[in-house]
């Protein structure tokens, strides 16, 4: 059962992996939206927006709904949002981690490592 768990989490990561699906699950996440206005927040041509959105329907982190000639997304599941916000504080831990130790660098070694400007 570890095995699967572990390849159903591989496989969710593996369709989050590229910066444009992750966008679409950031238009997403406050409900549904037709493929027209992901299409014009991406600012991506449609055939590249359409094979991120297929990516996300294979691994069911999107679904889809037709009404007339629209199609809509909605994440199928929000825990996802909550996933992605926890990458965010992550990231931004590390973030920190990394200035921090930049800051102590600056403290031991003065003058080494500063960035002027030229004029």
């Amino acid at each position: 059962m570890q095995s699967a768990l572990r390849k159903f989490k591989a496989s969710i990561f593996q369709a989050l992996s590229h910066p444009t699906r992750i966008a679409i699950i950031d238009i997403l996440r406050d409900g549904e939206i037709s493929a027209g206005a992901i299409l014009e927040r991406l600012e991506v041509e449609q055939a590249n927006a359409s094979q991120h959105l297929s990516v996300l329907r294979a691994h069911h982190i999107v679904i889809n709904r037709k009404e007339g000639n629209q199609v809509f997304y909605s994440l199928k599941n929000l825990r996802l949002v909550e996933v992605l916000d926890l990458m965010r504080v992550y990231f931004m831990e590390e973030l920190n981690e990394s200035v921090g130790m930049l800051a102590e660098i600056h403290q031991e070694t003065p003058g080494v490592g500063k960035v002027t400007q030229k004029e």
